[in-house]
């Protein structure tokens, strides 16, 4: 082989003290790359080979503070910011019960940092192709001896020289260490092809075989048949045949209050409007019509189903009748439901019905403007223009 081949100068020795030594004795000769490999850990090594502080310490600081503020801030968005979750009470920040989840993380996350790191980043491996590989040198470190190699690129580095610095040093076996010719190999030969082709028919019929055939087998069909009803399904277990239940007579949903007038006629006179109808509160009201009102009121509040007949037409909300209706009734109406209209109560919150009302408001007022309206639109129409 070739000089330019040579990786590096190995030394075996024999016991812990005489490896001590000549790490010792290779950093006081001013040589920076050079490595000891031993059979175990040996007390004192970092020291002899003038190694300063590991930098790992800092990545799993790095990760594992990472890690803490990543999952406090998640756990915070997921009950607070996005599902507005409530757990046992607890307010939607509720540092103590994150504690026990963050400290998982952190660790969880310095651990990995701190292994990757170590081995993918400081150790530079997996590293297949390292000329120590297979040498009677590792076989020898692996076992029961201790050894110290000096790499051929280092600055002051000299073959004859550094041979002889390392006989010096009491080792009984010096030896030079090569970079192995690299090896290549044609990557689409023909047996690599049909193995290729084997593999992918192979996998092709095992996963049509366990999705299509294995999944629909006892046991292993118990997630297509389970004991459970659809929404709308009919059942069996109750009386009156419906799987979907109402809740409780009584219970209160987290955040809403019961509806004290459900079931009467006509709603009292304290039943007023809580909402200013400000851009938002129109907006939100709209939204809502045109969802849950327009399929049979139109889009309009005139009357002019979006069904055509396939659920009976809703009376025009435009007309006199309804115009002097106070906010109250309008509200009862959605709440409790008339005639042929069901109840919007579980499908609508409060926020969402006050708002619907306003709304009505505006399409009541857009179609049936008073003198002082038309006037103010005339106005604003001849602002306009003027600009």
């Amino acid at each position: 082989m070739a000089d330019n081949k040579l990786y590096c100068v190995s030394a075996l020795f024999d016991t812990p003290d005489k490896i001590i030594n000549a790490a010792r004795k290779t950093t006081e000769a001013g040589y920076k790359k050079f490595d000891v490999n031993t059979p175990y850990p040996v007390h004192g090594m970092d020291r002899a080979m003038g190694m300063g502080q590991s930098k790992i310490g800092y990545v799993t600081l790095f990760f594992g503070l990472s890690g803490a503020v990543f999952i406090f801030l998640f756990m915070w968005w997921t009950f607070a910011s996005s599902y507005n979750i409530v757990v046992g009470g607890k307010p939607f920040l509720s540092a103590p019960a994150f504690i026990p989840i963050t400290f998982e993380t952190t660790v969880l996350f310095a651990a990995i940092s701190t292994f990757v790191g170590m081995i993918a980043v400081f150790f530079k491996l997996p590293h297949n192709s390292h000329p120590l590989h297979d040498t009677d040198y590792m076989k020898a470190v692996s076992g029961d001896k201790f050894g110290l190699v000096i790499e051929a690129d280092d600055e002051q580095f000299n073959r004859d020289r550094v041979t002889d610095f390392l006989k010096n040093l009491g080792a009984y076996k010096v030896a030079d260490v090569y970079i192995p010719e690299k090896e290549t190999y044609k990557l689409f030969s023909s047996g690599f092809v049909i193995f290729l082709i084997i593999l992918a028919v192979v996998t092709s019929a095992a996963t049509y075989i366990t999705l299509n055939k294995l999944m629909y087998v006892v046991p292993f069909s118990w997630m297509e048949v389970q004991d459970k009803l659809n929404a709308q399904e009919e059942s069996d277990i109750f009386a009156d045949g419906k799987g979907m239940r109402l809740p409780v007579e009584g219970t209160v949903a987290r955040g809403e209050l019961p509806y004290p007038f459900y079931g009467q006629p006509n709603p009292p006179e304290v039943l007023s409007n809580p909402t200013l109808p400000t851009k938002k509160v129109l907006e939100l009201g709209k939204r809502k019509f045109l969802t849950f009102c327009s399929p049979c009121h139109g889009n309009f509040a005139q009357g002019e189903s979006r069904l055509h007949g396939q659920f009976p037409t809703g009376p025009t909300l435009v007309s006199s009748k309804i115009n002097n209706y106070p906010d109250g009734m309008i509200y009862h109406i959605i709440t409790n439901g008339q005639n042929v209209m069901p109840s919007y109560m579980h499908q609508i919150n409060r926020e969402e019905r006050w708002a619907i009302v306003d709304y009505v408001r505006v399409l009541q007022r857009a179609q049936n403007p008073s003198q002082s309206d038309i006037q103010e639109v005339k106005k604003e129409s001849s602002s306009n223009v003027a600009k």
